[in-house]
C-alpha cells in the first residue's frame, strides 16, 4: 500500500504556509505521496497514513484551526504517525531557547498526550510589518519583537528529511 502523508497548516500571514510547502516538497522529492492542505479548508485525516501539521504561534497560542483540527481528530491522529511544528520566534539564536522552554499552549497538553506526536518542533518565524494590521503592528512594537525573516531553511529541510527517513520508502 502506498503511504499517503497529509501536510497541513494554519498560517495567518504566509510564513508557516511556506514552511509547510517546503516540507511537502522535500517529502515528495523522497518519493512520498503527499497532499498539502491549508486548515482554512476542512480536511479529514482518515485516508492518510501520517500527518505533518504546522501552526503559527501568536502570544503563546496556536492558531484556532490547528487547535480545532487536533481536538476534533484526536483519536484518528493518535492511531497515525504525526509530527507537529510551530513557528513564531524571531531574532537570532535557538528557537526553543527564544521560547524560554515553551513548547505548546498548556490547554493542548491532554490532546497532545493522547496524540503522542513523533516530534514537536519549533521553527523561527517571520514578521513582515507590511502584512500586519495596525493592532498587530502595535503589539509587535510593544513586545519589541524583532522583525524580518528568521526562518532557517536548512533546519526545516533537515527536519523534513528526518520525517522522510522515519516513514521509509513507499
Amino acid at each position: 500500500m502506498e503511504k499517503r502523508i497529509l501536510v497541513t497548516y494554519d498560517s495567518k500571514h504566509g510564513a508557516t504556509a511556506e514552511i509547510a510547502e517546503k516540507i511537502d516538497a522535500v517529502l515528495k522529492d523522497k518519493g512520498l505521496r503527499t497532499k498539502l492542505v491549508s486548515l482554512d479548508t476542512p480536511v479529514d485525516p482518515a485516508p492518510f497514513e501520517s500527518v505533518v501539521l504546522g501552526t503559527a504561534v501568536y502570544i503563546g497560542q496556536w492558531r484556532k484551526n490547528a487547535v480545532k483540527f487536533l481536538k476534533e481528530y484526536q483519536a484518528a491522529l493518535a492511531a497515525k504517525k504525526c509530527w507537529i511544528f510551530a513557528t513564531g520566534p524571531t531574532g537570532e539564536g535557538d528557537a526553543k531557547e527564544l521560547m524560554a522552554g515553551w513548547e505548546y499552549p498548556p490547554k493542548m497538553k491532554n490532546t497532545l498526550e493522547a496524540i503522542a506526536p513523533e516530534e514537536l518542533m519549533i521553527f523561527h518565524g517571520a514578521i513582515d510589518m507590511e502584512k500586519l494590521n495596525k493592532l498587530e503592528q502595535m503589539t509587535i512594537k510593544m513586545v519589541k519583537a524583532e522583525t524580518g525573516d528568521f526562518r532557517d531553511w536548512k533546519a526545516i529541510e533537515a527536519w523534513a528529511l528526518k520525517i522522510a527517513g522515519q516513514l521509509g520508502p513507499n
